[in-house]
């Protein structure tokens, strides 16, 4: 790989990979070619009412990739995209695969402090955006963003609304010229099939996110043996209600899956029962993936019948352990296969199988979907746990990179010396050969699948005014699975509440999704024998102060309000 801060894998292992089949040598953009003509006329993607084909896919990535070229891009740059989703998230993705430009794949929620962040460790040379989506101005930030970085950024939007300066790129997209001769002009321009293809975002669990580095080999293989194991053919109509910048929606075997098989991709503005119930009827949808958040809120509107569901064949959730209770009644309750799926942005993708008994749908996390996947389950001191023991899930294999993308320091404790990633993931194998997820070692929020870091909340909890000190935690909700609650130590000043947080974490730009939605206002934390935090400890205080209308401990007064937007 090329570009500096990436972490390629050991030769002798990338040569394996490849003699096995598992990396074919060939950049995303050659493959975007092969489904054009294998499918040419069928429709790929519908996006309300817009129905693209695949040759038609093909030819608008190749116009936007030559006008991406007359930009200034070109094979090495980053491309910062905040899109929702969209027929132009797909295009964008495809025209960068075509040039060896790598999208950074931001989520909507994110605002100045995390892009910002991401802009400067990718060092991005463009920025893609809406012009507004639910009602925040985009573009405005994007154009902020892009005056930071040392170099003019050019910011592409997609809307009717677009600023003097800035690149309309639905009009970028439009079809001039010769698409065949255009095709030999950026066949020459075809990037090299080990360097990267695209920047996934992880969990995030020392501060800010960290990047992830996925070559073109890599991520072929991800979706392509993806979309074996969960039975995706021609006939496949997949439906994203998940946003497509998550690695779970894009290629798991997600939208990329479905293109690469000739299937019908449909792209839902929202996971919203209405809203997707509907596309799932009009488009007779036969496959979805959700998280147990979405899957409880589909369940509880299943006995609608003003939608005709019975198209829906299989039903992915994924994103945090699927609650014992929802995974048995979800598949009765939709008329579909429940398939649960453990994963990571990182590499390692498991499934259930859709034959396995109903008893393993419902209490397993699945099996590595690659007999290259290697995985270990060892102890405290990194020793194999006995068979159906917990312990510590490290794993390397042909879809799993050798480290993040320029993170030195962090990569020496997350990955070991001979490659092995360590998930931070309590898991134990099952007698069906799968793998149950029994909790964490890492320190993060799963708020219905987007994971927040437990210390950039607590940093920036600490610069809150009349805060000396703060403790994250993640507190059970039945709806999302968690939620992000802070215990606070009060200082000098104004005493701090959860009102006067929100407001300091709306100002500093932070995701909406990681503002705390329970403050406790504490005297003191409880401590290990070394002096650290004892967040088992506080969150059993805290649970246990939940469980009464008066407060057991007076000196700490909850304060909630509703989730953020």
């Amino acid at each position: 790989m090329k570009r500096a801060g990436t972490v390629p894998w050991p030769e002798h292992e990338a040569e394996r990979y490849t003699a096995a089949g598992h990396w074919r040598g060939r950049p995303l953009g050659d493959w975007m070619w092969s489904w054009s003509e294998s499918y040419g006329s069928r429709t790929a993607l519908v996006d309300g009412a817009t129905r693209i084909g695949y040759r038609e896919l093909a030819v608008r990535a190749d116009a936007l990739a030559e006008r991406l070229v007359s930009l200034g891009l070109g094979d090495g740059d980053n491309l910062l995209v905040q899109l929702p989703n969209c027929w132009e998230f797909v295009a964008l993705f495809l025209a960068c695969q075509r040039i060896g430009v790598a999208p950074v794949l931001a989520l909507m929620p994110h605002r100045e402090h995390e892009l910002e962040y991401l802009a400067e460790l990718a060092d991005v040379a463009a920025i893609a955006v809406p012009d507004t989506c639910r009602d925040f101005d985009h573009q405005t930030l994007a154009a902020k963003i892009a005056g930071t970085r040392p170099r003019p950024v050019p910011v592409l939007v997609v809307g009717d609304r677009v600023e003097p300066g800035h690149v309309d790129l639905r009009a970028a997209l439009r079809i001039e010229g010769d698409a065949e001769e255009r095709r030999g002009r950026l066949d020459e321009r075809a990037p090299d099939a080990g360097e990267v293809a695209l920047f996934l975002l992880s969990g995030g669990t020392t501060g800010l996110p960290k990047i992830i580095a996925r070559t073109h080999n890599d991520y072929e293989y991800n979706f392509r043996r993806s979309g074996e194991v969960c039975g995706f053919t021609a006939e496949t109509t997949y439906l994203a209600v998940l946003p497509l910048a998550h690695n779970f929606p894009l290629g798991c075997p997600g939208v990329l899956g479905t293109l690469a098989v000739g299937g019908l991709a449909v792209l839902s503005p929202s996971p919203h029962p209405r809203t997707a119930f509907a596309e799932i009827a009009r488009e007779r949808v036969t496959i979805t993936s959700v998280v147990p958040a979405v899957a409880h809120r589909w369940l509880e509107h299943a006995g609608d019948r003003t939608y005709d569901l019975t198209s829906l064949e299989l039903v992915q959730v994924g994103g945090s352990v699927l609650p014992a209770e929802l995974a048995r009644e979800l598949g009765p309750g939709l008329g579909c296969t429940l398939q649960q799926v453990y994963g990571m942005a990182e590499g390692l993708l498991n499934y259930t199988r859709p034959d396995d008994p109903s008893q393993v749908l419902r209490e397993t996390q699945g099996r590595p979907i690659s007999e290259a996947d290697e995985i270990l389950v060892v102890d405290a001191e990194g020793r194999p746990v006995p068979d159906g023991a917990t312990g510590e899930l490290l794993t390397r294999g042909p879809y799993t990179p050798r480290g993040y993308y320029r993170a030195p320091q962090h990569n020496q404790r997350a990955f070991t010396a001979d490659g092995w990633y360590r998930t931070g993931d309590l898991v134990r194998w099952h007698p069906s050969g799968n793998l149950v997820v029994e909790g964490r070692l890492k320190d993060l929020v799963n708020r219905g699948g987007e994971k927040v870091s437990i210390d950039e909340v607590e940093d920036l909890v600490r610069a809150v005014p009349g805060v000396a000190d703060a403790a994250a935690l993640a507190l059970p909700d039945p709806a999302l699975g968690e939620r992000v609650g802070i215990c606070v130590i009060p200082g000098d000043g104004p005493r701090p509440t959860l009102e006067t947080v929100h407001a300091f974490f709306a100002a500093r730009g932070v995701a909406a999704f990681k503002t705390p939605e329970l403050l406790y206002l504490v005297e003191e934390f409880p401590l290990t024998p070394v002096g650290k935090v004892d967040r088992r400890t506080l969150r059993e205080r805290i649970l246990a102060l939940a469980e009464v209308s008066v407060p057991a401990q007076p000196k700490a007064q909850p304060s909630e309000a509703p989730a953020p937007a």
